[in-house]
This record gives C-alpha cells, structure tokens and sequence, in this order.
C-alpha cells in the first residue's frame, strides 16, 4: 500500500545522491519532490509505455541514473529486469525494450552481440558520444532510437537530450533542455556569449536541487540566483562545463571549464579540439592534453584510437579547416585504446 505522509508537499526531500563529479570529495545533493516529478514527467512524455515496458535497471542505486531505471517505467505500468551489470546481457538471458548506458559498455555490448532484437531504444550518457558507434549500432542491430543524454545530479539526472532515429544518423552535439529546463551558456562576467561562442553552461527550472547536504559554502558556490527568470527565488546551477549555441538552437558540448589551458598566450579548451578531431570519419575516440615536457614550452598533443591506419597529416587538415592555428596539436598520437576510469 502506499504509505501516508502528513502535509507532504513538493519542496519536501526526495532523495540523496552522492556524486563528485569528474573531480573532488562527494557531496550530498539534496533532491526534492518536485524535481523528481517534473524529471518522470518528461520521461513519460518522451518514451512512450511500449519501449518503458521492460527496462533494464543496471545501474547502482548511488547513482542517479538508477532513478530514471526504476521509477520511470514502474511509474508508467512497466516493468523493471534487475541485474547487477548491463554488460550481463552478453549472456543473451535477457528480454528488454529499453537500455540505459554509457557508450563505452554500449561498444562492448555490440561487439559480443549483447543486444537483443526486442530491445527498442537505447539511452546513453556520461562520456562522449563517437559517430562511429552511432553508425555501428544502427548497421547491426534492429534498434529504432538512440538518445544522447546530457546533465549532472545537481540538476536531477537529465538536462538536455537529442534523439537519433535510424533515419536521422548522428548528431554531434547534446540537444536542447529537456521540459521545464534553461540552458544560459554565459562569460567569466556572467553575460550571454553569442551564438557560436564557447560559454560556460548554467541550467535553470524545475529540476534544479536544493544544494549540498551541510554544506552552505559549496552550496552558496555552485547554486545561484538566476538573474534570467523573474519567478521568486528562482535559481540556476553553475556546471563548470562549456558549450555553446549551434544555429539550430541545439547545444554543442566542449568539455570541462576547467579543462581550458594557455598555450602562447591563447586561452583553448581541450574538449573543442576533441569535439572537432572526433568529427573526422576514421576517428573512433579522442583526448587532447598540454604537455609541458620542456619547461616552459607547452604543447598540444592529441591522441586517438581508430580501426585502422589514420594519415596524420589528413588529420591535421581535418582541423585546420575548423581551428585557429594555435588549437592545432603539435603531435598526434595512436592508441589501440584510450584509459578509462572505473565508470567508464
């Protein structure tokens, strides 16, 4: 039965997750009521009760996704396949219309044909989204939807998505806001940055958290007053991640704001020369990093996997076509695959 709580209301506590982001100690993030409701909402709204009916529940419940995974189709009169790595559908045991993942698994599952024909949809987020897997997925496999999705716990699991049909191909970037969600991408000066410019990602509404569990300084740090909406107490989470507008009005994600490094005096973000490397055809993963192995001379280095011989120099065209000469790397380098922590 459901329980009965007195005088519950929507800024009441739902949950808290605990997250650290790409870097620093855990933090508590206090999600309420009304965030969470507005999240399922738009679930409910974007996947319908046919590919909701059997989702794969994976994911640990110290993540947020995890909330998506259960609540999501149980919320909707569907049901949820337990199991304790989504890689287990390697094992072939299993029958699901719906799978939540980050790409790196996504990669394994395809290779070992993991993926069953009675799987719909599949969901990706957390790392970089490679044009390749898109095209692979959609070659070999009966899959109707693949969805990119973007957005930290701070601001309830999903901010912004982009959903790829097999007829629409890839889309290089993370989409716009999911429902009741304000992307501003602004300067250092908390002004909006052109369309086309790289600007840092704040996101306002109805899924911004509470803040921190005791912890007012960070709190106070990361959560802000949005000056862009004039309903009362309205807030905005500072992401520390970058972007930008693409004409169409989609968001092009570039990375991690502190990623930015100064090389001869030019302020770059790594995450844009990846982006664009990522591009090229032949190119499956990319990561590009500022060496400093002669103090004092900084340089780019890009390193890359790809399913075979690659020309540098092609390369090297490649971005010159899309970069300033001072974001073009010094060297490139060849991996058969780039190191991943834990979670991918």
């Amino acid at each position: 039965s459901n329980p009965q709580v007195a005088d519950l209301t929507s800024s009441h506590l739902a949950y808290v997750i605990y997250t650290s982001g790409s870097t620093g100690l855990p933090k508590g993030v206090m999600i309420e009521h009304r965030n969470t409701v507005n999240f399922l909402t738009w679930a409910h709204r974007s996947f319908d009760q046919a590919t909701l009916a059997k989702t794969l529940f994976s994911t640990s419940l110290n993540f947020d996704l995890a909330v998506y995974e259960c609540f999501a189709p149980l919320t909707s009169g569907g049901s949820i396949d337990v199991v304790t790595n989504v890689l287990e559908l390697q094992q072939g045991e299993h029958d699901i219309t719906l799978i939540n993942t980050v790409p790196s698994a996504l990669k394994a599952l395809l290779e070992s044909g993991g993926l069953s024909e009675g799987v719909h949809t599949v969901n990706v987020a957390g790392e970089a989204l490679k044009r390749s897997l898109v095209e692979n997925l959609f070659e070999q496999t009966q899959i109707k939807r693949l969805c990119n999705l973007y957005g930290p716990s701070e601001t309830t699991t999903y901010s912004s998505w982009v959903s790829m049909a097999r007829e629409d191909g890839f889309a290089a970037h993370i989409g716009k806001p999911v429902a009741n969600t304000q992307f501003y991408l602004l300067d250092e000066h908390g002004q909006p940055v052109p369309l086309g410019v790289a600007g840092e990602i704040y996101i306002g509404g109805a899924g911004v958290a509470r803040g921190y569990l005791n912890r007012d300084d960070l709190t106070a740090e990361r959560f802000l007053k949005d000056p862009f909406n004039t309903a009362l107490n309205a807030r905005m989470y500072r992401t520390g991640d970058l972007g930008r507008y693409l004409p169409d009005g989609n968001i092009e994600y570039l990375g991690r704001n502190d990623d930015q490094v100064k090389i001869r005096g030019f302020r770059i973000e790594l995450g844009e020369i990846e982006a664009k490397l990522a591009q090229h055809q032949d190119i499956n993963e990319t990561a590009v990093l500022a060496r400093e192995d002669v103090p004092g001379d900084k340089r780019l280095v890009a390193y890359f996997t790809s399913p075979q011989a690659v020309d540098i120099d092609a390369l090297r065209r490649h971005l010159q076509t899309q970069l300033p000469d001072y974001m073009i790397p010094a060297a490139f380098v060849h991996l058969d695959a780039l190191p991943l922590t834990p979670n991918g």
